[in-house]
């Protein structure tokens, strides 16, 4: 019974976590009124260091910083100290379990503690681990809500006695969110290298398999692996050009279409159009990004596919039923409000003493786009360009809907061929085992991927850097 009441009180890490936010919120409060009261016989306010709001928000981070950081590490490290103190505890027949079998049985007990579907018969030995398993996770919810709710009320008491009117609140806040945004930049920073060398190793694992020359400069794509050796096709084909050379084709296309339809869209509204049309034009253009990219495939699939082979059939040409083209097109018209919503926000942030100064000079209106806001915008409109360059390369639904699963090596738009994003995707559904060719062919697209991406970028910032100068 006694247990019972304390599980009601005891907060769970979502509540806590939001009862943290709160006590940040009245340490501000707080620390901004003592802020008040120390001055209040010498002065007022004027007689501060820094603003009475800074003494709020120095308050506010020592309440919220340090417990948030107890919590973030406590949560991140419990579930692994739990389990390692319930395998201590459970019988010897299951402990001396090979080591897959006793991690699916930890899995097994987790899932019995949270009221999933466990895989295999709950005995006795199971259940009293699980209800161990749950008794722990109280104990330690019980536990960090106290020190966190504890280390909070002592760091806001501690600012709080720290308050005088030489304090010299407004650097420590400085300071704390310096080191703030420090901290959010190597979290995205080892983030990002988690993610390579994640893929790095799998792709390593494939290279040990099939030879890398093979993969970068064979012509035919055919990852199909059979369980035994005997079995038709067991060695499969990897060489990767024709999947790359359909992820190219198939960009290629869509920036045909989305490059100067965005641009021109943009200058349009942004240098021509009248407030009233602009005001409706482009939450309209922009509705575009907003529809989900199934229905995009749709669109492709049962209307722009279909209307090319019979304007193809027409014409006397051979086309298939699935292409490169219609994924292209209807791809180009997906990505067309990323040119152009981001083109007329950067041609806008162009000074209008550019403007002016060119007008002044006896330019006409097109003189001045062409030769003064285009060259002055350049760096956005090329920030813009590879935003859509990266959506489209990362694109899969419509080209399965539209251009199929094919890797021909073609680079007629007529033709079936199929994109990296979509064979990674085909490579790992289904039940395919790590060691696998098949399944590790996908870590080694998503590597050639990466450094594909990142060579385009380094290019484009050569561009931008060497037209930039010329306005700085």
């Amino acid at each position: 019974m006694i247990l019972n009441k304390l599980k009601e009180v005891v907060l769970t890490p979502l509540h806590l976590l939001i009862t943290l936010l709160l006590l940040s919120m009245i340490g501000y409060y707080l620390g901004k009124k003592r802020s008040f009261f120390v001055v209040k016989e010498s002065g007022g306010p004027k007689f501060l260091h820094s603003r009475p709001g800074y003494y709020g928000a120095l308050t506010a981070l020592w309440c919220g910083i340090p417990a948030v950081l107890v919590f973030s590490f406590w949560l991140a490290f419990e579930p692994t100290l739990i389990a390692q103190m319930v395998l201590s505890h459970l019988p010897v027949e299951i402990k001396s379990l090979p080591k897959d079998q006793l991690t699916l049985t930890m899995n097994d007990i987790k899932n019995l503690v949270n009221g999933n579907i466990v895989s295999i018969e709950v005995n006795p030995a199971i259940q009293k681990a699980s209800e161990h398993y749950q008794h722990l996770q109280f104990v330690s919810h019980a536990a960090l809500t106290v020190i966190a709710i504890v280390i909070a009320i002592a760091g806001l008491v501690y600012v709080q006695k720290l308050i005088t009117p030489e304090l010299r609140a407004r650097n420590h806040v400085e300071k704390v969110l310096k080191w703030v945004l420090i901290a959010c930049s190597t979290i995205a920073i080892f983030t990002t290298i988690g993610i390579v060398l994640s893929v790095l190793y799998e792709a390593i694992r494939f290279f040990k398999i099939i030879p890398i020359t093979q993969f970068l400069f064979g012509l035919e794509w055919s990852p199909q692996m059979a369980i035994r050796s005997d079995q038709v096709g067991s060695s499969g084909a990897f060489g990767a050009i024709p999947v790359f050379a359909g992820t190219l084709l198939i960009s290629a296309i869509a920036m045909f279409v989305a490059v100067p339809v965005g641009l021109m869209s943009a200058i349009y509204l942004s240098e021509y159009a009248n407030k009233k049309f602009r005001a409706v034009a482009k939450p309209l253009l922009e509705i575009l990004a907003g529809i989900p990219t199934v229905v995009y495939g749709f669109f492709a699939a049962l209307v722009v596919a279909p209307a090319i082979r019979n304007a193809g059939a027409a014409a006397g040409l051979d086309v298939s039923s699935e292409s490169a083209l219609a994924a292209g097109l209807v791809m180009g018209v997906m990505i067309i409000p990323f040119v152009s919503s981001l083109s007329d926000d950067v041609i806008n942030a162009v000074p209008q003493s550019l403007r002016d100064g060119a007008y002044g000079l006896g330019s006409t209106q097109s003189e001045t786009i062409r030769q003064v806001i285009l060259p002055a915008a350049l760096p956005g409109i090329v920030g813009g360009v590879l935003l859509a360059v990266s959506r489209a390369i990362g694109e899969t639904m419509i080209v399965v809907m539209a251009a199929g699963l094919s890797a021909n090596l073609t680079m007629n738009p007529l033709k079936t061929v199929t994109t990296v994003t979509v064979q990674i995707v085909t490579l790992l559904v289904g039940d395919q085992e790590f060691d696998s060719p098949k399944t590790l062919a996908a870590f080694a697209l998503g590597l050639m991927l990466f450094v594909t991406t990142l060579i385009l970028n380094v290019i484009a910032l050569i561009v931008v850097r060497k037209y930039r100068e010329q306005y700085e």
